[in-house]
Formats: structure tokens, C-alpha cells, sequence
């Protein structure tokens, strides 16, 4: 099992790329948006954001779109995962994770509320679309 990478970007650059990767998501339909500051609660991670999507060929388009924005910004994911099955499609940048779900998968899981003492971080969505 490979151990994860040490943090490279600065806090600051995470948050600017999380906020991107939410705009993006908005900008392909993404539901639900939440992003959350797990620094303070001993996260895997500094962030996460997470979106939601009503299919599955959605989860896919959602997930390729924010990987295509911050592949551009020279940001490229370390670890990937679901793009088979689509339900699920993570996407790990080390200093943040960005978690889209199909709707009735988000529910099981509920990472919202797993993760409920984290802080919500401010998205600034306002001119997404």
C-alpha cells in the first residue's frame, strides 16, 4: 500500500482549488454543495468538498469536469476512484478530496454528517452558473 504524499500547496491555494472545483461542479448541475474544513478535527485531509448528481452518467460528467478545471490550474489528483462504477467518484489532491456523489449514494453514506463537527468552508458560489 502506497502511503500518502507530505502537503505541498499552501492552505490558501487549497481553498482557492476547492472553490473551483465547486464552481465547476455548479456549473455541470452538481447538488448540494458542501465543503468542509477538516483540519481541526484530525481529517485524512484538510478538505473536503462534497457535490451531489441525480444519475450516474452525471456523477461521471461532474467528476471529469472538475478533474479537467484543475488539471488546467496544474493541479492533478494523486488517487482517483468510481469512475467504474459511478456512484462514487473521488478525487484525492492530498490537501483536499473532492467526493461526487449519486444522490441515493450521498444519503447512505453521509459524510456530511460523519464529518459534522468539521466546519463548513464558504463557497462563494453566488456566480457559478
Amino acid at each position: 500500500m502506497t502511503s500518502r504524499p507530505n502537503h505541498s500547496a499552501s492552505a490558501g491555494n487549497a481553498v482557492e482549488l476547492v472553490q473551483l472545483a465547486a464552481a465547476t461542479a455548479v456549473s455541470k448541475r452538481a447538488r448540494q454543495p458542501v465543503a468542509l474544513d477538516l483540519r481541526e478535527v484530525g481529517g485524512v485531509c484538510d478538505y473536503f468538498l462534497i457535490v451531489s448528481a441525480a444519475s450516474e452518467v452525471q456523477v461521471k460528467a461532474i467528476a471529469e469536469a472538475v478533474e479537467e478545471k484543475l488539471r488546467d490550474q496544474g493541479a492533478r489528483p494523486w488517487h482517483v476512484e468510481g469512475f467504474e462504477g459511478r456512484r462514487w467518484v473521488l478525487l484525492d489532491y492530498v490537501e483536499f478530496v473532492v467526493h461526487v456523489f449519486h444522490e441515493k449514494t450521498r444519503e447512505y453514506y453521509m459524510l456530511d454528517r460523519l464529518w459534522g463537527d468539521a466546519r463548513s468552508l464558504k463557497l462563494d458560489l453566488d456566480d457559478a452558473d
